[in-house]
C-alpha cells in the first residue's frame, strides 16, 4: 500500500468527483503494468492505494515518484512531503501523517512573517511541500528543491494558485470566465491544488478577481 502525499478534503458531490479524478490519474500513472489497484481514503484524508500483481513493486515506486508518500516513519536528514496545514508567527505546520513544524528561521524564503511569505509565494492551504526531517541539533526545514520551485514561480509570467478543485474543474472555470486565451496552462500541484500559469501580459490579481466568483476555494497570486 502507498499513502499519497496529497489530500482529498472536499465533501459531497465534489468529493465523489475528486475521487473519480484520482482513480483516473492513478490509472494513467500505472498504465499497462500488470497490477490491480484499489483507491481508498484514510481518516485523515490522505488517499491510500493498495496495489497487487506482478508489477506491484514498480507500480508503488511510480506512485511515490508522482505524488510523494506519507510514510509514518522518518529518518533525520532525509527528504519527505507534507501538506501545508496551517501557519502562525512561529512558522509553517505541514501534515506528513504527523504534524511537522517548520520554524520561521527554516522557511528561508526571504524577509517577512510566515503569513507574508505565504502571500508572496501564493501558498494555498493543503499544498504539498517538500521538507527535510530534522535532527537532534537541527529543526525541520523546507528542502532546497522546494525553495527553488517557489522562487522559480516568482520569475515567470505570474500565477494564480487554487485549492479545493481538480485540474479539470479549474480549467473549466477559466474557460467559463472567458480567460482561456490569457493563460499558458493549469499545472497540477496536488490532487486539489492547482496553479494557473498566466500568459504574457496577463495580470494575476486581475485574473484572480475575474475567476474568484466561480471558484469556492482559496486563491492566491504569485506576481513576478
Amino acid at each position: 500500500m502507498v499513502v499519497l502525499a496529497t489530500k482529498l478534503y472536499v465533501e459531497g458531490d465534489a468529493r465523489e468527483r475528486s475521487l473519480d479524478s484520482l482513480r483516473s490519474l492513478v490509472g494513467n500513472t500505472l498504465g499497462d503494468l500488470d497490477v490491480t489497484y484499489d483507491v481508498g481514503i484514510r481518516h485523515d484524508d490522505f488517499p491510500s492505494i493498495t496495489v497487487e500483481g506482478d508489477d506491484a513493486v514498480v507500480a508503488r515506486n511510480l506512485l511515490r515518484e508522482e505524488w510523494g508518500e506519507i510514510t509514518g516513519e522518518f529518518e533525520p536528514g532525509e527528504t519527505y512531503v507534507g501538506t501545508l496545514e496551517r501557519w502562525d508567527d512561529d512558522g509553517f505546520v505541514l501534515d506528513a501523517g504527523e504534524a511537522i513544524r517548520i520554524p520561521t528561521s527554516e522557511i528561508d524564503l526571504g524577509p517577512g512573517s510566515p503569513d507574508q511569505v505565504r502571500e508572496r509565494f501564493g501558498l494555498v492551504q493543503h499544498l504539498p511541500m517538500t521538507f527535510v526531517y530534522g535532527t537532534e541539533d537541527q529543526p525541520h526545514r523546507l528542502a532546497d528543491e522546494e525553495r527553488d520551485r517557489l522562487y522559480e514561480w516568482t520569475r515567470g509570467t505570474g500565477r494564480v494558485n487554487v485549492n479545493s478543485a481538480t485540474r479539470a474543474e479549474v480549467r473549466a472555470t477559466v474557460n467559463r470566465a472567458g480567460h482561456a486565451q490569457d493563460i499558458v496552462t493549469v499545472e497540477r500541484l496536488g490532487l486539489l491544488e492547482q496553479s494557473i500559469i498566466c500568459g504574457e501580459g496577463t495580470d494575476p490579481p486581475g485574473l484572480l478577481a475575474s475567476i474568484g466568483e466561480y471558484v469556492p476555494a482559496e486563491l492566491r497570486c504569485v506576481v513576478p
